[in-house]
């Protein structure tokens, strides 16, 4: 996508902040756990959203900073994660000082950012030796009603041909990322996965007319999977872990 549509559809995750934090997963906590180990560090979660990982970091028993550039999100975060920190900032400008964490992550947000520039800001804030860490919930298209919402939805973040070991490689400041996945499943109801659609931002910048179309025909999808107590959504949790190089 070009510039102005990332930066609209960027944009767009203000508008359904309510939606995102209601409908939006956690992650695995295996997988958490295998991206920072079970020391506390201390911990600078960006792009953190309503904070669905900050919550989890939190629980954990790290000391967490979280950066997020929109204000509706942030709002979300300070509400339900009143443990951590939270920033207004990005990626790309991080409001702290050379060295100052263990650990930087992003969750969900690490394909939104300005690779270059985010890098070497992910590298300025990170101790010698600490440790990057990327994660993705991706919806598992080898369920059959999952591969047949993907087709309404279109591709994830994380899609087939973008690859996060070859973007870090190639800043040269960070060691070969490890990489591993996690199942993961997410009972909702009609409601829920309204919601958790709304949420993307295709869904959201799409006119009012053609997003209602879109709904109707998720909940026709609805109708046919779902049980007494609900739909299962399934998927894959894709987790990039690597160090900080010594400069």
């Amino acid at each position: 996508m070009n510039r102005g549509v990332r930066a609209e559809r960027a944009a767009s995750f203000g508008s359904v902040a309510d939606e995102y934090e209601r409908a939006r997963p956690g992650y695995p906590d295996d997988a958490v756990r295998w991206l920072l180990g079970d020391e506390p560090l201390t911990v600078v979660d960006v792009g953190a959203g309503t904070g669905k990982l900050t919550r989890q970091l939190v629980a954990a028993g790290h000391d967490v900073v979280a950066v997020e550039p929109l204000d509706e999100m942030r709002a979300q975060l300070e509400a339900v994660v009143p443990a951590a920190r939270a920033l207004a900032g990005s990626a790309e400008a991080i409001p702290l000082p050379p060295e100052s964490a263990d650990a930087v992550v992003a969750a969900q947000a690490f394909h939104w950012f300005d690779h270059d520039r985010a890098l070497r800001e992910l590298a300025r804030v990170l101790r010698p030796r600490g440790v990057l860490a990327l994660i993705w919930n991706m919806r598992d298209d080898s369920v059959e009603w999952m591969a047949r919402l993907s087709e309404l939805l279109g591709g994830e973040g994380f899609q087939s041909g973008y690859s996060p070991a070859e973007i870090v490689a190639r800043s040269g400041l960070f060691d070969p990322l490890e990489e591993t996945t996690f199942q993961y499943s997410q009972r909702v109801d009609r409601e829920t996965l309204r919601a958790l659609v709304t949420s993307r931002s295709y869904v959201a910048t799409l006119p009012t007319a053609e997003r209602e179309e879109l709904l109707e025909t998720v909940d026709r999808l609805y109708d046919e999977v779902a049980d007494a107590d609900g739909a299962v959504v399934k998927y894959v949790t894709h987790a990039f872990r690597g160090i900080r190089r010594d400069a």
